[in-house]
């Protein structure tokens, strides 16, 4: 299972008249590069169908809001857990190779994803047996087993994505610059978890999660392909229809947003690597208090990202570093920034001042010019219009802005990029880099750690 580094009651099967319509009068005003039908099943379940009939398959995908951000310590890790168990026995399926034999008769592609605040679950078959990967859908989520003797098999086998994390050095870097950025609630976006936490899962836990968080009014379903959108909401709701909404698994223990940062902060990780990696991180905005922020972010993202931008330039074409990156993670809470050299002991000063003279650049309006904030704007349009060429892609990028944003996130993105001015990112660069404390991260050897001297938090 791969695991992502980028999000609602009445009984009975009928869909309620009011979300029932389509809603491509709105889609095109706002420029979305797609058709998006939307509709909301009585139990809360929503229901999103993209028509493409070109290729005849569908993608049949569950999104639900869950992962690390509804964690406490007792569940550390275990939404990726349950990810793992979706595909295993349930009460139409019992065992293992029974699942399996069943996605060969139906000839499925499918896999499932953990992320912060999203997990999901997708099926890709021909669009003939549409009901058919419907009705399998259904039972998976709906009635699991959760099998001791295929629990303890899985949690091995997270225990083994744990280990090769482990193995890497990077990843003892992303730790340790996550709990200082992420003082107070570091669980919420510790997606991988704690070992002893998983080793520890039992069914009972797995049917706890199940219960709170994977009910229709938590979850959306998406199908994308070659469908008639109202027939296949039909579908949906013939065979989801039933499914038992309950209390919304967020009201009384909302997750918490994460409070900024006092004072700046260094953490230095030595092991035996060959290079010196500097990370920079920040608190950067979330969508749901700073949305405007979130579009900001991907514009100055991708004016450094290029090869022509001062920032490239100054720091890989210079020779200083052998890769440097500056990136923002949309998210509901808290999306984190960061900034990422590669370089030697010999280069680390001037590769941390060149850092810091290129962010004060981006916010007086000397690190980019009007021309490249033009490009990034059409570029990042453009690429969304490429992203709804394929279904069974797109599907799984319309199910993370519904768990972290809302549908309509994705439907105004392009018209809300092209209100970004030249000011904004300029604001913006200020405001989150220079303004906000930030956490510093040195992954070094123990010989080059002595050869660099004092390191102070910037």
């Amino acid at each position: 299972m791969r695991t992502r580094a980028a999000g609602m009651l009445r009984r009975g099967g009928a869909v309620e008249d009011d979300m029932a319509a389509t809603t491509p009068d709105h889609n095109r005003s706002t420029g979305a590069p797609v058709e998006v039908h939307r509709a909301r099943l009585p139990n809360g379940l929503d229901v999103l169908v993209l028509a493409n009939p070109v290729v005849p398959l569908v993608t049949i995908e569950i999104d639900v809001h869950n992962g690390a951000y509804v964690e406490t310590d007792e569940f550390d890790g275990l939404s990726h857990l349950y990810e793992h168990m979706f595909f295993k026995a349930n009460e139409r399926i019992p065992d293992q190779e029974s699942y399996w034999r069943r996605t060969r008769e139906l000839g499925m592609e499918f896999n499932g994803t953990t992320s912060e605040e999203r997990v999901n679950y997708y099926f890709t078959l021909h669009a003939s047996r549409l009901e058919d990967g419907l009705r399998f859908m259904s039972d998976a989520i709906r009635t699991p087993l959760f099998l001791p003797q295929e629990l303890e098999r899985e949690r091995e086998v997270v225990i083994g994505e744990y280990d090769r994390a482990e193995s890497d050095p990077s990843y003892h870097l992303h730790v340790a610059v996550a709990e200082k950025l992420w003082y107070r609630h570091y669980v919420r976006k510790n997606v991988i978890g704690t070992r002893a936490v998983i080793l520890g899962a039992t069914p009972e836990k797995m049917h706890r999660i199940q219960r709170r968080f994977y009910v229709p009014n938590n979850s959306a379903l998406l199908l994308a392909g070659a469908v008639e959108p109202q027939r296949a909401i039909d579908s949906a709701a013939r065979i989801f229809g039933d499914w038992p909404a309950a209390a919304d698994p967020l009201a009384g223990d909302p997750p918490p947003h994460h409070p900024p940062l006092t004072a700046p902060a260094l953490v230095v990780v030595e092991r035996p690597v060959h290079a010196v990696t500097l990370v920079q991180a920040w608190h950067g905005p979330n969508t749901e208090l700073e949305r405007e922020a979130t579009y900001v972010a991907d514009v100055l993202s991708f004016i450094v990202g290029q090869r022509n931008s001062s920032f490239y330039r100054r720091l890989v074409d210079s020779g200083l570093v052998s890769s440097a990156s500056l990136h923002y993670q949309t998210l509901r809470y808290t999306g984190p920034i960061q900034a990422h050299v590669v370089t030697s002991a010999e280069r680390f000063h001037a590769a941390r001042l060149v850092l810091q003279e290129e962010l004060e650049r981006l916010a007086n309006g000397d690190g980019f010019n009007d021309e490249e904030l033009a490009t990034a704007i059409t570029q990042l349009g453009i690429e969304q219009i490429y992203d709804a060429e394929r279904p069974s892609q797109l599907v799984h990028t319309l199910g993370y802005w519904w768990a972290i944003a809302g549908v309509d996130y994705y439907l105004d993105y392009a018209e809300k990029l092209r209100r970004v001015q030249r000011a904004d990112v300029e604001a913006f660069a200020r405001r989150y880099l220079l303004e906000r404390p930030c956490v510093t991260g040195v992954l070094i050897s123990a010989d080059d750690r002595a050869r660099l001297g004092h390191l102070e938090a910037t």
